[in-house]
């Protein structure tokens, strides 16, 4: 069965290449065999453990980070052509979007030894689900603003309050908790920690927040005195900033900012080069794939700044701001080229695709991160506020 693959790179060296070949096959016979079914939105909407634990068994999980914590060493880049290639196919990658991308980059750089030892391995394995609860009512992208607490208590900390918006909170073995611990002294950004709460946790309650589809992705996290031992804080009272600042620039960029409607659009590639000449199509299909590749040159120079050490918020902003409108665009020039009745139980995969990619279009600007609040970061950045 031919997959969806993502463009080549002569800019990319002989290793890359390589393992690029290397997962294609493997996507190749996961196909082969039913091992998952292609889709739209896979990185949010595609969540199997049993798939997980494949991509960790090969080493493709955690690729970047030291041997001593599962890692294997690998180069930014290396990693990049394994998301890219698993996003294009529409591989069911959601068990562990966040625990690697995030999740365990943060630990490495903050975590105490023994945080390290105990956390990252079981990412890197495929074992180890992880939701974050950052957001809040009332505060959305603001995140200075949170009002979760956590209080002091003998040993450890009592968290209470509510975060919305936990992809697979559900389904989590832990959950990365943004809480104010202090007031700061006045300045928002100063008195937040984050505290690591493992699942199941007595006092919280797990509530989903379903799609225009049904689905259940999100949840609402609501704590009533979960209790969280000193060792879970991350970086110590108050790093609880700087760390999710960190994790947002990794969140913001990655290929999953402009890739979630990649198959769609390789589907109105297909359906433009098997139906008579179109100008019309030409014209919006070429437009869109090369939007798409600029959008792919301008996240591989985050990584690549990532990979050097820099925590690039502002580029990873505009990454995100330029390619979730984007994913929204592919979807709606998939609506207007092709007479259809978009239909999730479609056996027409375009039909199907296209269902997908319209339903969780509201979801594209919002979920990271409103794109308004991105501008507001790009303006800073660029000295205009």
């Amino acid at each position: 069965m031919k997959i969806p693959c993502a463009p080549a790179d002569d800019r990319l060296d002989a290793t890359c290449k390589a393992l690029r070949a290397q997962v294609r096959e493997f996507l190749r016979n996961e196909l082969s065999i039913g091992g998952f079914a292609p889709q739209c939105d896979s990185w949010l909407r595609g969540f199997d453990r049993a798939f997980t634990r494949k991509l960790g068994a090969r080493g493709w999980l955690g690729m970047t980070w030291p041997r001593r914590y599962g890692g294997q060493e690998r180069s930014q880049r290396e990693r990049y052509v394994v998301i890219e290639e698993l996003l294009a196919a529409g591989a069911p990658v959601a068990g562990h979007w966040v625990a690697e991308r995030q999740v365990g980059p943060s630990i490495l750089r903050h975590g105490t030894e023994e945080q390290k030892q105990g956390l990252v391995p079981p990412i890197a394995r495929g074992e180890s689900i992880f939701g974050a609860c950052y957001s809040e009512p009332d505060v959305g992208s603001d995140l200075a603003s949170v009002k979760a607490r956590a209080v002091r208590i003998d040993g450890g900390w009592k968290i209470t309050g509510t975060k919305v918006w936990t992809s697979q909170g559900h389904n989590a073995d832990h959950l990365f908790v943004l809480c104010r611990t202090s007031d700061g002294a006045g300045v928002k950004h100063r008195g937040l920690s984050m505290l690591i709460v493992a699942m199941p946790a007595k006092g919280l309650a797990v509530r989903p927040i379903r799609l225009l589809t049904g689905e259940h992705h999100f949840n609402e996290m609501v704590f009533d005195g979960v209790e969280v031992p000193d060792s879970m804080v991350l970086g110590g009272e108050g790093e609880g900033w700087n760390i999710v600042t960190g994790d947002l620039a990794s969140e913001r960029s990655g290929p999953e900012r402009f890739m979630s409607t990649l198959p769609l659009l390789g589907e109105m590639i297909r359906k433009a080069r098997a139906t008579p000449a179109d100008a019309r199509a030409e014209i919006v299909i070429g437009e869109l794939v090369s939007r798409f590749w600029t959008l792919r040159s301008m996240s591989i120079g985050v990584a690549a700044l990532m990979e050097q050490g820099h925590q690039p918020g502002v580029e990873a902003a505009l990454v995100k701001d330029l390619g979730t409108r984007f994913e929204g665009d592919v979807a709606q020039a998939a609506r207007l080229l092709y007479p259809m009745v978009p239909s999730l139980d479609s056996d027409e995969r375009f039909e199907n695709f296209a269902a997908q990619a319209i339903l969780h279009t509201p979801a594209y600007t919002l979920r990271g991160g409103t794109n308004e609040v991105l501008r507001g970061i790009i303006a800073r950045g660029l000295g205009l506020r």
